[in-house]
C-alpha cells in the first residue's frame, strides 16, 4: 500500500516540478539551476516506478535508495532557488514540504523491506 502512495506521490511531485521549471525558464530566465531540479525532481519517480519490476528485494531496495538520493538532491536544488530569490518562501515551504513527505515514505519503506 505505502508503495502506491508513494508513487502517486512521486508522480505529483513530478508535474510540480516540471510546472516549476517552466515557469524558472519562462519567468525568471533561469536555466542552469532549474534544469538540475528536472532531472533530480523527476528521477525520483522514475526509480520508483522501475522498483516495481525490480528483479531480487535488493534491486527493489536499491532502486527506493537511488530515488531517495534523488530527492535529497532535488531538495538542495530548492534551498538554492530559493536562497537566491528565484522562488518565495510560500513557493519553497509549499514544495519541501512534498519533497520531504516524498523522503520520509522512502526512509519508511525502505526500512520496512530491508527487516523482511
Amino acid at each position: 500500500m505505502k508503495e502506491n502512495i508513494v508513487k502517486e506521490k512521486s508522480e505529483l511531485f513530478a508535474v510540480r516540478i516540471i510546472k516549476l521549471y517552466k515557469y524558472l525558464c519562462d519567468a525568471k530566465k533561469e536555466f542552469v539551476l532549474s534544469n538540475q531540479l528536472l532531472r533530480s525532481g523527476t528521477s525520483i519517480g522514475a526509480n520508483i516506478a522501475e522498483s516495481k519490476f525490480a528483479a531480487s528485494k535488493n534491486d527493489f531496495i536499491s532502486k527506493l535508495q537511488i530515488a531517495l538520493k534523488e530527492c535529497s538532491e532535488t531538495e538542495y536544488w530548492l534551498r538554492l532557488l530559493y536562497s537566491t530569490n528565484y522562488i518565495n518562501n510560500k513557493e519553497y515551504q509549499s514544495i519541501i514540504s512534498d519533497c520531504s513527505e516524498l523522503m520520509k515514505l522512502l526512509i519508511a519503506i525502505t526500512r520496512s523491506v530491508k527487516k523482511k
